[in-house]
């Protein structure tokens, strides 16, 4: 290489670097750039070891990819790597799957991002990519032209591409955009300006002198742009309006597929009434902890809506970061600290908390768990989707909805436009006892409070206990529902109170969800709770234009149902007469019945281990990169040869073992003469290999060709075998890098590609000399 390649290539890499630093707001640590200036590293190594092996464009890129493969675990994911430092099926399938999704993950994460690792390996692979490019460019496609002014300017595409890349994928606060921009654009015009410089100079004192004025004048040129943009920079660097890409991007949520929450109300009330789920610190007196926000209906179960059915939905959970998205509705009373302990007896994937987040934290949870971690910026709920196991501590940090809200200042407040899930198949029973309770109120919260009233005042609370003085059955189903207010009294407990109120809200067109959590009670000066499940309890929130989600607990306290006051007739005794069986087909009308399904879930089949798929993803692509060409090449090879010794006539045939034998050797790399004899083809590839018997092999195809006398089959038979000997000899005495290129190489493309240089160059214009 050139002193004015090697010149080329140093530039290159400095403006990379300095496009690779505006990545620096986007992370929460120094991992990126270790990752981003190791990716320039690999790059740009890459390009320069194949450019000293003379390595073709395919070997070339099998060269990077392996050494992506190989040393992209230590530099961009050192926590999945073994030791820091070799690779796993897990750096490897994170190198590949960064490559690909890690720019939708970036963009959708709220910054700094930190979580997932894969996250880091964006800055890899762009930088890889640009070294690799530009050097590659810069060390065997410039020299060709050295006096090509544009040609050199093309090297400034790839670094342009990693600046805006960091501008886009920033944040609205840059790193220090005023310096980066002007050095960028310094550097860049002094390098342009010496080549063209060195492009136009002649060794003359005359030239000499406009030399010194040209560079005299650049200088200025340069001096006024850094001072102008240093200026400007400082000043409008970050404007109010700064376009920042995250924040025009839709993050894609995941629907999470679990079971509703609701639905196991009574697993908590009952099985589990006594037992330890969790210890809090930090909670206050009267305050409840949520555990799961639901907004849709079917008429089974009131459960989270994946955003197949609402884009903001209760069960639309997002990827995030160290720092946590603000609430889109919401008035803040203040911020509140509390930590969760869990005990034995939750294990499930719901994160208890207050508020809305704003911090959340799980030390003792793994790195690879916590790339479960989920959170509903809507609905303050988080998730942790390996599920959360004894010992595990939560620390958060929420903003807490203002509550301490008088209905006075909430009559003239309409409610929220928000967009919910649907509920369906509401029993016609909910929407007129709707109307019914809500009487002649006209505002939002005059309706909602009488209808809250209501169900506290006329409604009795049973958990359906052996201890209840009557029996509740469980779930809030549109038939529970229906039994709820056609019966005689109702009787339920939050779990079905909290569905009927929503129910009704939703009817009159107001914006409800289900809250389910915990309240337990705190003594005075008790600063630690533990939460049981007999505390588990079910509210209703709905959202009022500018306020937030407003609370509504419709669940009354009273607990003895009254008697039926009709008096029973007596019964007289009746003759013992035989009785016929009872029918087992009786059961109480409340119960619904439940399909059970008595198939073997149990899956006794082989499974292979998690790790084998990643293990068997990162040898193989790699492998069919580097022998994928190489079987398509020999394939095509094999075709060709198998087409010539199978000729119709036996003068074909020998010919064809010719031209097998020139093909061959060309794709050896030797110079092959156009438009020339056989003999004189002989003559010329004797000249670059030892091989000898050329010569008696073009005579014995030019006589079966130009001869008069059928040609035998033994003849046809002996060329081939001369043919194959020959070039056995050959690939023996070619250096070990040609043998390797063969097998990527084929003469029909390498002549093609000759033929079409040719014809370029006959048809550009020559200027004369003058001498």
């Amino acid at each position: 290489m050139t002193a004015r390649a090697w010149v080329d290539v140093a530039v290159h890499s400095a403006l990379a670097l300095v496009g690779i630093v505006g990545l620096a707001t986007s992370f929460d640590d120094l991992g990126w750039l270790l990752a981003g200036v190791g990716g320039l590293v690999v790059g740009t190594a890459s390009a320069l070891v194949a450019r000293a092996l003379r390595l073709g464009a395919l070997p070339t890129v099998a060269l990077a990819v392996v050494a992506y493969a190989l040393l992209g675990s230590a530099l961009a994911v050192p926590g999945q790597a073994l030791f820091a430092v070799l690779p796993t099926g897990e750096s490897l399938t994170s190198l590949a799957f960064g490559a690909v999704w890690g720019w939708n993950d970036i963009l959708t994460l709220s910054a700094p991002v930190d979580l997932p690792d894969y996250v880091t390996v964006v800055p890899y692979v762009s930088a890889w990519l640009v070294g690799l490019v530009g050097t590659t460019l810069a060390a065997r496609w410039v020299p060709a032209r050295p006096r090509t002014s544009w040609r050199a300017a093309l090297l400034l595409v790839g670094p342009i591409a990693l600046y805006l890349a960091s501008v886009l994928l920033g944040t609205r606060e840059p790193f220090a955009p005023g310096v980066r921009g002007v050095l960028f654009a310094v550097v860049a015009l002094v390098w342009l300006g010496w080549r063209r410089g060195r492009a136009d100079r002649v060794a003359t004192d005359a030239t000499g002198g406009m030399l010194r004025r040209r560079l005299g004048a650049t200088a200025i040129l340069v001096g006024a742009a850094a001072l102008i943009g240093a200026l400007s920079g400082s000043l409008l660097a970050a404007p109010p309006d700064r376009f920042v890409l995250r924040e025009r991007i839709e993050p894609p949520y995941e629907p999470l597929d679990f079971a509703s929450p609701l639905a196991g109300f009574r697993e908590y009330s009952k099985l589990l009434e006594d037992e330890t789920l969790f210890t809090v610190e930090g909670l206050e007196s009267g305050q409840r902890l949520r555990l799961a926000t639901m907004d849709a209906y079917d008429g089974h179960v009131w459960s989270v809506a994946g955003a197949q059915l609402s884009t903001t939905g209760s069960g639309t959970f997002a990827l995030v970061g160290p720092e946590l998205p603000s609430p889109p509705l919401a008035t803040s009373a203040g911020d509140q600290r509390i930590e969760v302990t869990i005990a034995a007896a939750y294990s499930d994937v719901w994160i208890p908390s207050v508020g809305y987040a704003e911090s959340l934290t799980l030390p003792g949870v793994s790195r690879a768990d916590l790339q479960g971690l989920r959170y509903n910026a809507a609905t303050g709920s988080a998730v942790l989707t390996s599920g959360l196991t004894e010992g595990d501590v939560v620390r958060s940090t929420a903003e807490v909805q203002l509550t301490d809200i008088d209905d006075a200042d909430l009559e003239e407040v309409p409610v929220a436009r928000v967009e919910l899930a649907p509920v369906t198949t509401v029993p016609d029973i909910v929407a007129a006892k709707a109307v019914e309770f809500a009487g002649d109120a006209s505002s939002p919260i005059e309706r909602l409070r009488a209808i809250e009233l209501t169900l506290q005042s006329t409604g009795y609370f049973s958990r359906g206990t052996a201890s209840d003085t009557v029996p509740s059955v469980a779930g809030h189903g549109a038939d529970r529902m229906s039994d709820l207010f056609t019966r005689d009294a109702m009787v339920g407990d939050e779990e079905q109170y909290a569905s009927a109120f929503a129910l009704m809200a939703r009817s009159l067109g107001y914006p409800a969800r289900v809250v389910m959590g915990f309240a337990p009670e705190l003594r005075d000066g008790e600063t630690s709770v533990e939460v049981t499940g007999h505390d588990v309890t079910a509210w209703v929130e709905v959202a009022f234009e500018g306020v937030g989600w407003i609370p509504f607990s419709p669940t009354p306290d009273q607990t003895d149902v009254p008697q039926d006051e009709n008096p029973k007739p007596k019964t007289e005794p009746q003759p013992q007469v035989r009785q016929p069986p009872r029918s087992s087909s009786e059961q109480d009308d409340l119960v619904t019945a439940v399909e059970i399904d008595d198939g073997d879930s149990d899956d006794d089949g082989f499974r292979l281990p998690g790790w084998v798929l990643p293990a068997l993803l990162g040898v193989l692509i790699p492998s069919a990169l580097v022998f994928g060409p190489i079987l398509v090449v020999g394939g095509t090879k094999a075709a060709r040869a198998r087409r010539r010794r199978e000729a119709d006539e036996p003068h074909e045939a020998v010919r064809g073992a010719w031209d097998e034998l020139v093909d061959r050797y060309s794709e050896l790399g030797l110079a092959v003469p156009v438009n020339a004899t056989r003999r004189r083809t002989a003559l010329v590839l004797a000249g670059q290999v030892a091989v000898p018997g050329l010569e008696p092999a073009a005579s014995r195809a030019d006589a079966a060709v130009f001869g008069d006398t059928p040609v035998p089959d033994t003849v046809v038979v002996t060329a081939w075998d001369d043919t194959e000997e020959l070039v056995r000899v050959a690939r023996e005495t070619v250096s070990p890098r040609a043998r390797l290129l063969s097998r990527y190489r084929l003469s029909a493309a390498r002549a093609w590609l000759a033929a079409a240089a040719a014809r370029v160059d006959a048809a550009r214009p020559h200027r004369g000399r003058i001498g």
